[in-house]
């Protein structure tokens, strides 16, 4: 199978010396033929009515803490509310 690498390439904006085209068309084929070779699934999955799935049930665990003492141990509060660095620009 032929694989246009640089015509993909464009599509998703990403650019790419010739030198590696060699590599990722190698890459490509690769996946593709792994896909190819797995097995066809031709019935539906279901459950095993042996073996049904159980949610538990969502419980409140301990007691709550006082917002108060959450905030005495952050470093930085501001207006009630925990002050952290940025991380992003």
């Amino acid at each position: 199978m032929n694989i246009d690498i640089k015509h993909i390439a464009k599509l998703s904006r990403l650019r790419i010396d010739d030198s590696e085209l060699a590599g990722y068309e190698k890459e490509m084929n690769d996946i593709i033929a792994m896909v190819e070779s797995m097995p066809d699934i031709k019935d539906e999955l279901t459950v095993d009515p042996q073996n049904v799935m159980a949610l538990r049930p969502d419980e409140e665990i301990g007691e709550k803490i006082p917002r108060d003492e959450i905030l005495k141990n952050a470093p930085k509060v501001v207006a009630g509310c925990v002050v952290v660095p940025k991380t992003v620009d």
